[in-house]
């Protein structure tokens, strides 16, 4: 099995969003960012990267009228 190189910051991305999810918190950009101590502006870069290798998927708001922005939830390693 093939194993996920991940830069210092996807791996601090993906530690949050893990980490919120196992708390029971949404893992909304505003929430990731204060996770991470990483500004919302430079999240889209390593959010965008740890879709495109599997390790997150986004999930917009199943509710309309009360969209809070997309949400990130994380995908187990292997």
């Amino acid at each position: 099995m093939q194993q996920v190189q991940l830069s210092e910051v996807e791996a601090r991305v993906y530690q949050a969003v893990a980490a919120l999810e196992a708390r029971g918190h949404v893992p909304y950009h505003d929430l990731i960012a204060e996770e991470t101590g990483i500004p919302e502006e430079e999240l889209q870069a390593p959010l965008h990267m740890l879709t495109e290798k599997g390790l997150l998927h986004r999930e917009d708001s199943p509710m309309a009228g009360l969209d809070f922005g997309p949400r990130w939830c994380a995908r187990q390693m292997a």
